[in-house]
């Protein structure tokens, strides 16, 4: 039989290996838990497949050619909505009007949001008997349509005959739309000096020369070339419109 000494020795020995091993376990654990803390996140984006949102959101620096986006595709930074805030929303990169009448009127930071000589490219797709409009060098104002610059028509279906490509209520196109209603589409606005020229996927459709002599209707005393920011029309409740990309470029004066 062990002496008493013996089996304290023993004991101790016994504790002492039970402790190592929790200890051992313990630093395990916990090296796995900072392994997984600094871990990338895997990656479950499928082959050819579009990545989240927040990869392809746009931000307000030039591309190669000059371009820079004035909407960011995740929310209306940037931007400010006039009289009913609610007709202008952004869903899955897009920004959509729909709603009573509002006017979101770009005041961010591109070039002060004030534009003189210069290019506007934007995709607009409509759904049928849907109205709105782009109006360049304007202003902010609270309500009613806006009282200054001029406005490029967005229409293919709804009950007015002015349609897209129209310098609205000064160079109309009217009846017949050159694009269809659920349909991306892009237009190109350029203006330098007193010339304004409309393309729509690529083509010409419209262009005007404003005249030195020019005398506005006495209701629209503001529509002239001058220089200003861009707004965006939410025309009624029963017209829904898309915009995807709404970019400027600059031209030197």
């Amino acid at each position: 039989m062990p002496s008493a000494a013996t089996q304290t020795l023993a004991a101790t020995l016994k504790t002492a290996a039970r402790t190592a091993a929790l200890l051992a376990a313990t630093l395990i654990a916990a090296g796995a838990g900072r392994a997984d803390h600094h871990a990338e996140e895997p990656n479950t984006t499928q082959p050819g497949a579009e990545p989240p949102l927040a990869a392809t959101s746009k931000n307000a620096e030039p591309d190669a050619d000059g371009w820079v986006e004035l909407f960011n595709g995740k929310d209306l930074d940037g931007w400010r909505v006039s009289e009913n805030p609610d007709t202008f929303r952004v869903a899955g990169g897009v920004m959509i009007a729909k709603g009573p009448r509002a006017h979101a009127f770009y005041v961010g930071k591109v070039g002060g949001a004030d534009f003189k000589d210069f290019e506007l490219k934007f995709e607009a797709m409509t759904k049928p008997n849907a109205n709105s409009g782009v109006f360049f060098h304007t202003a902010y104002q609270e309500t009613g349509w806006p009282a200054q610059g001029y406005e490029v028509q967005v229409n293919q279906t709804q009950g007015d005959r002015i349609k897209s490509g129209s310098i609205y209520g000064v160079k109309n196109l009217l009846d017949t739309s050159p694009v269809k209603d659920n349909a991306w589409y892009t237009t190109h606005v350029i203006v330098r000096g007193k010339r304004i020229v409309v393309k729509i996927n690529g083509e010409v459709v419209n262009e005007y020369t404003e005249p030195d002599d020019l005398t506005p209707p006495a209701d629209r005393e503001g529509r002239r070339l001058s220089r200003g920011t861009i707004a965006i029309q939410g025309h009624d409740p029963g017209s829904e419109v898309h915009f995807r990309s709404i970019k400027v470029r600059m031209i030197e004066e």
